[in-house]
């Protein structure tokens, strides 16, 4: 048997429903602060050279290894493919030298190397 409601339940006036909706408005910005507050401590200076002091020889290892992948392996790769598969895969070679991808890959590098360090049984923290 079905719950019949009555018509008045659905009607909020105007002012419920806008208030409602400025505190969701409300909510939704004090996390943004919150979250975006929370990451850019990670850019503090302090927790900057922390990092660099405790890991900087493996940042260092891995910003250079980076570097010789997207500057000499990628470009012989897309040679190799052009070669190999279809010529289109030429143009990627160039397009290696162009396209920067360190913001990307340095930092998930890092910290793939910060899990596998942890699992071998270093501690870091």
């Amino acid at each position: 048997m079905k719950k019949q409601f009555d018509p008045d339940e659905y009607t909020t006036s105007t002012r419920s429903t806008l208030s409602s909706l400025i505190q969701a408005v409300k909510d939704c910005w004090i996390w943004s602060k919150r979250r975006i507050a929370h990451k850019l401590e990670h850019l503090k200076p302090s927790n900057l050279l922390d990092i660099l002091s405790r890991h900087g020889l493996a940042l260092v290892v891995i910003i250079i290894a980076w570097e010789i992948i997207e500057d000499v392996l990628f470009p012989l790769w897309f040679i190799w493919m052009g070669n190999n598969v279809h010529p289109v895969f030429f143009t990627g070679a160039p397009a290696a030298w162009l396209i920067c991808l360190h913001w990307l890959m340095v930092p998930l590098t890092f910290s793939f190397w910060l899990k596998i360090r942890k699992t071998i049984g270093g501690t870091d923290e």
